[in-house]
């Protein structure tokens, strides 16, 4: 009989501890609930339907922007693949008797090595400028040998 007296109180015990636990909890929901009331009336939204479109409408709104950036990028992209990316410019002295290297030559180049090379000669009765076109590195016209080192230094510039 002492057993069974033994598992009485155990069992009493425990359903005092779990009464107890069930009091927190119950204070505890109370408590969130009244901060959620809190909080609802401040933004004077009553319902949790409400804040769940509210915050719907907020999502798809980001979303199209999102959108909007993503093609704003691949825009910039697809134009900055046709855009001067590579530079190599040489600066030289074509003939002896005139001083300095005031001479130049300048190669601006796309993604696809697609672009001209200007070149600039400094004489002493002027300046005379040349332009050639150069399409995949490579120009169909005669290139100076200066010419050639822009080219070079601007494929090897990126």
């Amino acid at each position: 009989m002492d057993i069974v007296y033994i598992y009485f109180i155990i069992l009493g015990l425990v359903i005092l501890v779990l009464a107890a636990f069930n009091v927190f909890l119950i204070r505890q929901a109370r408590q969130t609930n009244e901060t959620i009331d809190k909080l609802l009336e401040k933004g004077k939204i009553k319902e949790f339907k409400d804040i769940f479109l509210s915050q719907k409408e907020k999502n798809d709104e980001l979303e199209e922007k999102i959108k909007q950036a993503f093609l704003e990028i691949e825009n910039l992209y697809s134009i900055c693949k046709r855009t001067i990316q590579k530079i190599g410019v040489v600066r030289f002295n074509p003939f002896t008797e005139v001083g300095g290297n005031q001479s130049f030559a300048i190669a601006l180049l796309d993604d696809k090595n697609n672009g001209f090379v200007i070149s600039s000669l400094f004489l002493k009765e002027g300046n005379r400028v040349y332009t050639k076109t150069i399409k995949n590195g490579k120009s169909d016209y005669l290139l100076s040998e200066e010419e050639v080192e822009a080219i070079k230094r601007a494929l090897e510039s990126k």
